[in-house]
C-alpha cells in the first residue's frame, strides 16, 4: 500500500511537471507570437512612410522635368526662325493657316525646292480656290503644287509626305509649318522617313505672340497643349 501511494504522489509530481512546462512554452511561444507582431506593427506605419515618401519624391522630379521641358519648348518654339537660303530636292506645307502657304509658295518660286506638297487640305477646298488664297500661283499650280487630301492629323500629314516623296524619289524635304507644331511635325515626319534630310522652316503668325505666353492664357494654352502633344508623340 505504501509503494502505490508513493507510485501515485510521483505520477502526480510527473503530471504537474509537464503541465508546468507545457503552460511555460504556451506562455513562452504567445510572448513570442506576440513580440513579433508587435514588431510587424512597428515596422508597417514605416513602410507605408517610406513608399509615400518614395512616390512623394517620384512625383516632384516628375513634375520638375515636365515643367523644365515646357519651359525649353516654349523657349525654342517662340525664338524659332526660318534659315535665310533654304535649298532641298521638294517642299511639304501643313496646312492649319494661310501663312503656311503663303510661305511654302514663296519658297518655291524663289527656287529653294523644285516641288511643292500641300497636305491635309480638306476635300471640300478646290484647287481654284487655293489658287485664289495664292495670288500669283497659278503657273505654280500647273506645273510643281501638288494637293493632298487624304490627311487628317499631323500624323496623317506624315504618312502623305512620305508616300509623295517615294513617289518622286526625294530626298531631302523643307517642312513648312507654324513654329510652336514643328517640333511634333519633325518628330512624325522622322519617324515616317528617317532617311529624308528634314530642313525646318517654322512660321511665326502675326497675330500670336508665342514669346507672351506667359501672360496671355490663350496662347499658354496651345504652346502647353502642342507640348503634351509632342511628349505623346516622342513616348509612342
Amino acid at each position: 500500500m505504501e509503494n502505490r501511494g508513493i507510485h501515485t504522489t510521483r505520477s502526480k509530481i510527473i503530471a504537474l511537471r509537464r503541465e508546468g512546462i507545457h503552460k511555460g512554452c504556451m506562455s513562452f511561444l504567445r510572448k513570442r507570437i506576440s513580440g513579433r507582431n508587435g514588431a510587424s506593427d512597428r515596422k508597417r506605419p514605416g513602410l507605408l512612410r517610406r513608399i509615400r515618401q518614395i512616390l512623394g519624391i517620384g512625383f516632384l522630379v516628375g513634375l520638375s522635368a515636365f515643367v523644365g521641358g515646357f519651359l525649353v519648348f516654349a523657349d525654342q518654339v517662340s525664338t524659332a526662325s526660318p534659315p535665310d537660303d533654304p535649298s532641298a530636292d521638294a517642299i511639304v506645307a501643313l496646312t492649319g493657316g494661310t501663312q503656311r502657304l503663303t510661305d511654302a509658295v514663296h519658297l518655291l518660286a524663289g527656287g529653294s525646292a523644285g516641288k511643292l506638297l500641300i497636305s491635309g487640305v480638306n476635300e471640300r477646298i478646290s484647287v481654284d480656290q487655293l489658287e485664289r488664297a495664292l495670288p500669283g500661283s497659278s503657273e505654280l499650280f500647273r506645273c510643281c503644287i501638288d494637293i493632298g487630301y487624304s490627311a487628317l492629323n499631323t500624323r496623317g500629314n506624315a504618312t502623305e509626305s512620305r508616300d509623295w516623296v517615294e513617289d518622286n524619289g526625294f530626298h531631302s524635304l523643307i517642312v513648312v509649318t507654324s513654329a510652336y507644331h514643328m517640333p511634333r511635325s519633325l518628330a512624325e515626319l522622322g519617324r515616317a522617313m528617317p532617311d529624308i534630310d528634314l530642313i525646318a522652316y517654322p512660321v511665326q503668325h502675326p497675330d500670336l505672340d508665342l514669346s507672351n505666353w506667359s501672360h496671355d492664357f490663350d496662347t499658354f494654352r496651345i504652346l502647353i497643349t502642342e507640348y503634351v502633344k509632342y511628349i505623346v508623340v516622342r513616348l509612342g
